[in-house]
């Protein structure tokens, strides 16, 4: 690997992907490195672009990383990956795609999770997004997330877009059995003219199923962010949803909610709430001796930390 792919990887994975129990990276639309091992396997697909990773029935505690980096303007990736969790098993997966582009073409990644869980398996899935690159062409990011949980299932979805995306369309369909949780956490910053739709569309199918969904943002600059979700209830069970927001300059943000309550038993919630950075804390901080723009910097970090 280049230097830049390693600064890449960096900004993705936090970490070493090579010091998981098992990974798959991928550059410019072609495997680079792979590592297997007993419980965790990874397959390339025969009739598509992608893979499919299979985790052994009580696996405990794996880790698996698949970060998808693009170097190449002008390209346009479309990838396809399918995870199968075995019942009880135990995973941390980190995924996502970061591109750099110092070239006058478009560079677009498509990436479309599936996730099957078995009974009371468990997932914690980490997504991270960001942009690079010097050049004119666009960064641009399309992940599409769909869950499918059975019995006790239990997922953690954690999904960040800090920096340097130009546009993006962010999807996550879920359908959860009984006893079935997830939890999603969504971090996003735009700048410049930069735009993002995020869209949640979770169906409650099982008595006592819950999810909780949490999306912070900031919308700087002539940015448009648009967040919408859409909840449906058909048993006894249990949703909240919220949607914070800090607009600057000429920023925009748009929150769509929808709850469909198909049950006396459902108990939906949806809270949103759009503002500007405080007066006061702003103040606060600049009574320590911060500039305005530091004041605004600190807000911003700690917001979407």
């Amino acid at each position: 690997m280049e230097a830049e792919d390693k600064l890449l990887l960096q900004e993705i994975v936090g970490e070493n992907p090579e010091n998981a129990d098992s990974y798959n990276i991928r550059k410019n639309g072609k495997k680079l490195e792979r590592k297997v091992n007993p419980n965790i396997n990874i397959v390339s697909k025969e009739d598509n672009s992608g893979i499919d990773i299979y985790v052994k029935e009580d696996t405990l505690f794996g880790t698996v990383n698949i970060p998808v980096i693009i170097t190449e303007s002008g390209l346009k990736d479309v990838v396809y990956n399918d995870f199968h969790i075995g019942k009880n098993a135990n995973i941390i997966i980190v995924a996502g795609c970061g591109i750099t582009n110092n070239g006058h073409w478009d560079a677009q990644h498509d990436g479309i999770h599936r996730f099957y869980l078995e009974e009371g398996a468990k997932v914690k899935y980490i997504e991270r997004h960001c942009g690079l690159g010097v050049g004119d062409g666009k960064k641009v990011l399309n992940p599409v997330t769909e869950i499918h949980m059975a019995k006790g299932s239990y997922m953690v979805m954690d999904t960040t877009q800090i920096k340097g995306v130009d546009d993006t369309i962010r999807t996550t369909k879920a359908e959860l059995d009984s006893d079935a949780t997830l939890v999603i956490t969504e971090k996003i910053l735009t700048s410049k003219d930069q735009q993002a739709k995020t869209e949640f569309v979770v169906n409650l199918k099982g008595e006592n199923s819950s999810t909780h969904v949490t999306s912070r943002s900031v919308a700087t600059d002539n940015s448009y962010q648009e967040f919408i979700s859409n909840i449906t209830g058909n048993t006894k069970c249990y949703a909240h949803v919220e949607c914070d927001a800090i607009i600057k300059g000429e920023g925009q943000v748009k929150a769509v909610p929808e709850i469909f309550d198909k049950n006396v038993d459902a108990n939906l919630i949806h809270e949103a709430a759009i503002g500007k950075i405080a007066g006061e804390q702003l103040m606060k901080l600049m009574s320590l001796g911060l500039s305005e723009k530091e004041s605004e910097e600190v807000i911003v970090n700690g917001f979407l930390k």
